[in-house]
């Protein structure tokens, strides 16, 4: 045993001295390099001399990296996830002026824009270095978790007996897409999870679940954590008894999206027992929070402020380096394959320019970094349930395709982050299942605009009778990654679809989220039914209607409640939609009764549209400038997927469906009983034992 541990050692100094050479090495050549970075006294030094001060710059530099970089950052925690990572550069440049000073000797200096450039190339290279050796040592990145997990268990109570369970969100991954990522070889760590071809045995089931009518991260995401999403139509809507436009990226509005689904669940959500929710839109009545938009328009105090994953993953200066390398190397390669796109005048396309390539490089690499470092601290702490949201393949698709190449590309990432949260497990203090699922799909498309010219509310403006501008007006799209950002540079209001406060008038208000849009009256205080639109606008129901690029419209009626209407003056009441499909045929099982139910929300628009959808090749067309989007009915984007471990029961029973995301909820609170005992709420309702 002595010998073991004498071998370690040896190991440890080896890798050390190894990465110590190395970094010298570097410095002599950035020296060389680099005309305002000296590594000799203005009179000149020997070739030994200079030998000797690289040898102490890097030893230097390396130490105050171990010690003094962790106390930066631990003093920085206040600074928003974002903006630390871009102070990392300059962070690491004043290390290494301090390291060149501390030379009794005082040969080497440096620039200050040329310490950050030598800086981030010595940290950069001193990480692959030791990375390079580690793979050596099978146990040396063991031996790392574990004393991360020792000196965690240490510093906080003992974790709580039985399992603990991490939720990991693939935001935007449908059913098939995974499938076929797995069948590409893309995903090896589901692959082995399902036991797709290696010869083992499965760990993990796969189940589809079908969304609600609005088929994204807003409506998904509360009724997966919150246990409702009552009376949420869309991403974005208008509500005429506040005369605010409601946007579920908006901070403001999570939070009051938050507050009415913890009143009408009647519980706090599904994480408020030892929780941990990770880059998501909502909390989940967890206590510890981080990159969570609904918290971000409050004033931060001790109970709000997200600590946990920033000092895990910032305080080593060469995860902080490779991020921010990793960003900008993102942003070029973003640049790259849009001018790629416009080059070959790829079809569809749309505009990729201005702050996107930023926004994806943080979707992709900042805000991945930060959630999966979260967790890891989650799990090494030995917290009982962690929900986490990874954005980067939705807001990929959004912008170049479901099945693009980018897209795939972001997949194979992902899977490496479920790797990593795989291994932390087996070195925690306590048993992990891992859960992965996702919100929504994506559907692919062109745009309405791109294929017809013109916008839905230039459509609904002809309809009524009113002048059409020439120029089309552009929706916002990346709606997640954007919440995203929102969240960690703490902005408390954020621009969404429209105004956020009306004028009233006789204007229609018109708003998209994907394929679906919304038209509201605000001069009128209740929903309009179809007799009042055709009294005052006789056109545009069946200018709406008859449009080719339209599926189908949902509008009350005072004489049957609520009418779905369609092409050639298909009018069918809700209570006959099961006998008399008609326009809902291409749009599969379950679309009824998801209109049904959005018909019976208080803040539904007074006119509910949503696109064509083919069967035969998936696609939609997008209201918003997303040639992947979701937000509607039709194709992949209401199926996403639910991939559970053996251990748990079955999400549902042999032939039934799971549908909605208020179902998922009431599957995932019985997994957290079935191991940790009661949660909240304590009541186990009929609804929920049939599940």
């Amino acid at each position: 045993m002595r010998g073991v541990r004498w071998r370690r050692v040896a190991s440890q100094v080896g890798r050390s001295v190894a990465v110590w050479a190395v970094s010298t090495v570097t410095m002599l050549l950035l020296a060389g390099i680099l005309p305002d970075f000296r590594l000799r006294s203005e009179n000149g030094d020997s070739a030994t001399d200079i030998a000797v001060t690289a040898a102490f710059g890097a030893g230097a530099f390396g130490l105050l990296s171990a010690v003094v970089w962790p106390l930066l950052v631990r003093l920085l925690l206040l600074v928003p996830a974002l903006v630390l990572g871009l102070l990392v550069f300059f962070l690491n440049g004043a290390l290494l002026l301090l390291a060149l000073h501390l030379n009794p000797a005082e040969r080497g200096a440096a620039a200050p824009e040329t310490a950050v450039v030598v800086a981030a190339v010595m940290s950069a290279v001193a990480s692959a270095t030791g990375a390079a050796l580690a793979v050596r040592d099978d146990d040396a990145y063991r031996r790392r978790l574990y004393r991360l997990s020792d000196r965690r268990r240490r510093s906080g109570p003992p974790a709580p007996a039985g399992p603990g369970t991490v939720f990991v969100q693939l935001d935007g991954v449908g059913h098939d897409t995974l499938l076929d990522a797995v069948g590409k070889g893309l995903m090896p760590t589901v692959a082995r999870w399902l036991d797709q071809g290696d010869g083992g045995r499965p760990t993990h089931r796969l189940t589809p679940w079908r969304t609600d009518w609005s088929s994204q991260t807003g409506a998904s995401q509360l009724g997966i954590l919150h246990g409702s999403n009552h009376d949420v139509p869309a991403f974005r809507w208008y509500e005429k008894d506040t005369g605010e436009v409601v946007v579920c990226n908006r901070p403001t509005s999570a939070a009051e999206l938050q507050r009415r689904a913890v009143e009408y669940a009647g519980h706090g959500g599904l994480l408020t027992v030892d929780g941990a929710s990770r880059g998501n839109l909502f909390s989940g009545g967890a206590e510890q929070q981080a990159l969570v938009l609904s918290i971000a328009a409050r004033r931060r105090t001790r109970e709000n402020r997200s600590r946990a994953g920033y000092f895990a993953y910032f305080s080593d200066p060469a995860n902080a380096v490779r991020t921010a390398l990793s960003f900008v190397a993102e942003v070029g390669r973003e640049i790259g394959q849009s001018t790629r796109t416009r080059l070959r005048k790829q079809r569809p396309r749309v505009s990729r320019g201005g702050l996107y390539p930023f926004v994806r490089a943080f979707a992709t690499v900042v805000e991945r970094d930060v959630v999966v470092a979260a967790v890891t601290g989650d799990m090494l702490v030995g917290r009982t349930a962690v929900f986490a949201d990874l954005v980067a393949y939705d807001e990929v698709a959004h912008h170049s395709g479901p099945a693009s190449r980018d897209a795939q590309k972001v997949l194979e990432r992902l899977d490496r982050s479920l790797a990593l949260i795989e291994n932390v497990a087996e070195h925690a203090p306590r048993p992990y299942r891992i859960v992965v699922l996702s919100d929504h799909g994506q559907s692919p498309g062109e745009t309405f605009r791109s294929r017809y010219g013109l916008t839905l509310g230039d459509l609904v403006r002809a309809g009524c009778g009113m002048p059409v501008s020439r120029k089309a007006e552009r929706t916002r799209s990346g709606a997640e990654a954007r919440a995203a950002v929102r969240a960690a540079l703490r902005f408390p209001v954020a621009e969404g679809g429209g105004q956020h406060r009306p004028e009233p008038g006789s204007e229609p208000i018109v708003l998209a989220s994907g394929n679906l849009g919304l038209v509201s009256f605000p001069d009128v205080t209740h929903r309009m039914s179809k007799e009042e639109i055709d009294a005052r606008h006789p056109a545009l129901l069946p200018t709406l209607a008859n449009h080719p690029g339209i599926g189908f419209l949902l509008v009350r009626s005072d004489r049957h409640g609520g009418v779905v209407l369609g092409a050639y003056g298909a009018e069918i009441p809700l209570a006959d939609l099961d006998d008399e499909p008609g326009p809902l045929a291409p749009f599969g099982p379950g679309a009824a009764d998801a209109i049904r139910r959005t018909h019976a929300f208080p803040h539904t628009a007074d006119i509910m549209v949503n696109s064509i959808h083919d069967p035969a090749d998936g696609e939609v067309l997008a209201f918003e400038e997303q040639i992947g989007s979701h937000g509607g009915l039709g194709g992949a984007q209401g199926r996403p997927f639910l991939l559970s471990p053996l251990g748990v029961s079955d999400p549902v029973a042999q032939g039934e469906e799971l549908v909605g995301a208020e179902h998922v909820h009431r599957v995932l609170r019985r997994w957290l009983r079935e191991s940790n005992g009661p949660q909240v709420p304590l009541e186990t309702t009929e609804e929920e034992r049939a599940a």
